[in-house]
């Protein structure tokens, strides 16, 4: 399907109710994955009102897919979406102005099989690594990156590399088809809950990798020239969000009135699907930690090339929107 079709059948599927706000507050249109773990912050926006307390009206537009939340960016089905930054830097260096504000520092880590006898790196070399993504995944490429950088490793020659979804990647390390896997940390935490080791964090890869600030890999993307129309209504918008981040970091019984949301499947996984989303609530970003973006990405421009970041060799100037910072959200 054509970027142009998708785009219509968007339109299509988004209810009318969707498109017109109300009296009182602006609209704003976000897109978010339907099973996506945005819809637990979302949730605690709206069932606290926050929106209304910040002056926005926030409505909620379920997308089915990252290549669907895009898209839906790119033809103005949508206000805003949660993604990346190297794909922020590559829209812009094809010239289009969207920004990034941090939504969350968590990322994936890569698990073991308990019975695997894999304690370090080097025991990765003749296993079946299984990827939660393709080839220019990004934790994936950093793994090699910091392999390579501190132990003369090359992983993509020494493992066996098993690319899949990430649901499906859980269901191959609990059946034992694969020895290890590499994936994002909402599936991790189940993975941890049900008994698997996690051997190391891709924040300790990117520390390990000689960077010490931060770096929210993560999230909300928007249309620069949208924003300064907007600018208001996108800064109340997070406000709303990082209050409703505010209540999951500090109210246990958020998580349990959450918890059919999440789909827990027992308390030690909604502990620990809390426990990673408070330890990913990002607390500043300054300068330093745009530096130390940029150094994450001459990694990953170096490990995946234009397929994955496109014509750029550098961070694309204006990728990080700073007209406010995390610290300056909170009251």
């Amino acid at each position: 399907m054509t970027k142009l079709a998708a785009f219509f059948l968007l339109l299509i599927l988004i209810p009318v109710s969707s498109i017109a706000g109300d009296e009182s507050n602006p609209l704003i249109r976000v897109g978010v994955l339907k099973f996506g773990t945005v819809n637990w912050e979302l949730d605690v926006l709206k069932h606290h009102g926050l929106g209304e307390k910040y002056g926005v009206n926030v409505k909620v537009i379920p997308l089915a897919s990252k290549n669907s939340s895009s898209v839906a960016l790119l033809g103005g089905a949508v206000d805003v979406i949660v993604t990346d930054w190297i794909w922020v830097s590559r829209m812009r260096a094809d010239g289009k102005a969207y920004t990034f504000f941090p939504y969350s520092m968590t990322v994936g880590s890569l698990y073991v099989r308990p019975d695997a006898g894999i304690d370090s790196l080097e025991k990765l070399q003749g296993k079946k690594l299984g990827i939660a993504g393709g080839p220019v995944d990004k934790s994936w490429l950093l793994l090699r990156a910091y392999a390579q950088a501190k132990l003369g490793i090359r992983l993509a020659e020494t493992v066996e590399p098993t690319f899949a979804a990430p649901p499906l990647l859980n269901q191959l390390m609990l059946r034992g088809d694969i020895e290890a896997g590499l994936n994002f940390w909402h599936y991790g935490a189940r993975l941890e809950a049900a008994g698997m080791r996690p051997l190391i964090k891709v924040t300790d890869l990117i520390r390990g990798l000689g960077i010490e600030a931060p770096v929210p890999l993560l999230g909300w993307v928007f249309d620069e020239k949208w924003a300064e129309g907007h600018g208001d209504t996108v800064v109340n918008f997070l406000r709303a969000s990082y209050a409703a981040k505010r209540l999951l970091a500090e109210s246990d019984s958020e998580w349990e009135r959450l918890r059919p949301l999440t789909k827990a499947e027992d308390d030690i996984t909604l502990y620990a699907l809390r426990d990673a989303y408070r330890a990913g609530i990002p607390q500043r970003f300054s300068d330093e930690e745009i530096k130390a973006a940029e150094a994450v990405f001459a990694i990953l421009a170096r490990e995946g090339g234009e397929k994955l970041v496109g014509k750029s060799d550098a961070l694309s100037k204006g990728t990080f929107w700073t007209t406010v910072t995390p610290e300056g959200l909170t009251p």
